[in-house]
């Protein structure tokens, strides 16, 4: 399994979880809560949930009707189609969510484990966290190494664009720290860093393009 399809299996088990929806709803709920897939099509949703299906991980049940808006003639059958998690696909995503590898501190899999933590354990979230900043603060240094060997070749232009990269990589590193502050100190999710006008300047926007 790709990394990109490893990411869709795991947001579509996630908000499953929650409650069950139509194909529609699921593909509305990824580009609106999940901003990372907000390129996504049917043709990438569709065949995850057939191979979810297959696994035993979601069950398939009818819903809708000929008077449902999302009913068209060429997708009469797919508008129909009501996806349920089931009891293994429940136990699929729990091994999911403890999952602390690198993948999980990558650009695109990062956001969508954040989009969870609700559901995370404090010490995943803390490894999660620690293992993402570690990552950026790797690619800090080689961004700041790169520019102090070719800053005298670039012109004005290409040096402000990778500044704005590099401060891009400090404010999540520095939303990061406080974030981890916040999980030593045992605060509830809602006395996060972020949660309050002040500090969620400090959040990246995955939707911007800005981080690297």
């Amino acid at each position: 399994m790709s990394r990109r399809s490893g990411v869709l299996e795991f947001a579509v088990l996630g908000l499953l979880r929650e409650s069950p929806m139509h194909g529609y709803e699921l593909r509305k709920r990824l580009n609106s809560s999940l901003g990372v897939f907000r390129a996504f099509s049917y043709g990438s949703l569709y065949p995850c949930l057939k191979t979810l299906v297959q696994q035993g991980w979601l069950a398939e049940e009818p819903g809708g009707g000929a008077d449902d808006p999302r009913t068209t003639p060429l997708s009469n059958r797919r508008a129909k189609i009501v996806y349920r998690l089931t009891a293994d696909g429940k136990e699929r995503f729990e091994e999911l969510l403890g999952q602390t590898g690198p993948d999980a501190w990558e650009d695109e899999h990062f956001g969508v484990r954040f989009a969870f933590f609700g559901q995370t354990s404090r010490d995943v979230r803390m490894r999660v966290l620690e293992g993402r900043r570690s990552r950026l603060e790797e690619r800090l240094a080689k961004m700041r190494g790169s520019m102090a060997r070719t800053r005298e070749k670039l012109d004005a232009y290409t040096l402000e664009l990778q500044r704005h990269g590099m401060e891009s990589v400090e404010r999540e590193v520095r939303w990061l720290n406080e974030l981890i502050e916040s999980e030593r100190e045992g605060r509830d999710h809602g006395d996060h860093p972020g949660q309050d006008g002040e500090r969620e300047r400090h959040r990246p926007d995955p939707s911007d393009g800005t981080t690297p």
